[in-house]
């Protein structure tokens, strides 16, 4: 007879394993539409368990998108240390753009961004995604050192390829279509 060793997860992988389940879910449904029983169902435990490591709903989104928004700054981090050092800000601001690529083949996570944009009238969702987003702005000014004009250009055209994500346009799961390609296109050839 075959014995079955179960390995016991610590608290924090268990929180961990619920984060991933939320992001998984979040993206799918949006906040709104997404249940904590959902969550918990994915992630192999109750509901009230869910609500004991995160304490509500919209404390486990607002972590969620916390998730989202390190791994964008993580990426533009990485992208910046792999260019040159003494990059002008178009050069660095190019070597950023390698990170939409990144982004790209992780659709979970510009999905869950953008639904962090839509449940933006919360006022405490609200309030967290203005302020990452805002760090995420002045992240890209930093290590690029480009103005105003070039960061907000930047940041649209990453806003458009989330966007054309969100409608798989965009990405590995792509739907083939000519007007998109034409825009992923002029994003390459302009190094965004």
């Amino acid at each position: 007879m075959a014995s079955s060793t179960r390995v016991r997860m610590t608290a924090a992988e268990r929180g961990e394993e619920v984060l991933q389940a939320a992001i998984a879910a979040f993206a799918e449904a949006g906040y709104s539409a997404t249940r904590t029983d959902e969550i918990a169902r994915r992630a192999g435990v109750s509901q009230p368990y869910v609500i004991r490591l995160f304490g509500t709903k919209q404390q486990l989104f607002i972590a969620a998108l916390h998730r989202v928004c390190d791994r964008i700054e993580e990426v533009f981090r990485a992208a910046r240390e792999a260019a040159e050092a003494d990059a002008t800000p178009a050069e660095a601001l190019h070597a950023l753009g390698q990170g939409f690529n990144v982004f790209l083949a992780d659709r979970e996570m510009l999905q869950v961004f953008l639904h962090g944009f839509a449940a933006s009238g919360d006022p405490a969702i609200g309030d967290d995604v203005r302020a990452r987003f805002g760090k995420v702005y002045q992240l890209v000014r930093d290590l690029s050192g480009a103005g105003v004009h070039e960061t907000r250009r930047f940041l649209a055209t990453g806003m458009l390829l989330t966007v054309m994500s969100a409608m798989q346009v965009a990405g590995p799961d792509a739907v083939e279509t000519p007007w998109a390609a034409e825009i992923l296109n002029d994003c390459i050839e302009l190094g965004d």
